[in-house]
């Protein structure tokens, strides 16, 4: 059986070399910013997810981001309840709403960002563990979206 980290390095290894440091660099940056939360992995038929649950269960996810074959979106599960003075999120629907990082992993850095991440551990319903996260595979579609850009 392989580990989540070997898993990982395949499921990042179908994408755009130039997306992958982007998307390595952007979980990271999410793993120290929440130690304590365990990271849910799914490798989905639209986009490769990084989940980041206070708990360990999709209903205690708090925000993930989604690695698509051009951009790498943060999104929040409960963002339609977050206060966004800066105007960052965007989305329709009924509870989550998203950033799309358009400068890559350094989006996360931004102040504005930062808040909207703090605000959504701070009001999470079920508090966040300071330490002990750890990764688990929880799915992997048969069938995908291509991962690399098409030729224009």
């Amino acid at each position: 059986m392989s580990t989540p980290a070997r898993q990982i390095e395949r499921f990042l290894a179908k994408y755009d070399p130039a997306i992958r440091p982007e998307a390595l660099a952007a979980r990271r940056l999410l793993r120290k910013a929440l130690p304590g939360a365990t990271e849910l992995v799914y490798d989905n038929y639209n986009a490769l997810v990084f989940a980041f649950s206070s708990d360990g269960k999709s209903s205690g996810i708090i925000l993930s981001i989604a690695v698509y074959p051009r951009w790498i979106t943060l999104f929040f599960l409960h963002g339609t309840t977050l206060s966004d003075p800066k105007g960052l999120l965007e989305g329709s629907g009924a509870q989550i709403r998203g950033v799309r990082l358009k400068g890559g992993a350094k989006d996360l850095r931004k102040p504005a960002v930062r808040a909207l991440i703090r605000q959504a551990v701070a009001t999470a319903k079920v508090p966040l563990p300071k330490a002990g996260g750890q990764t688990v595979v929880r799915s992997i579609s048969a069938r995908q979206r291509p991962r690399r850009p098409a030729s224009r």
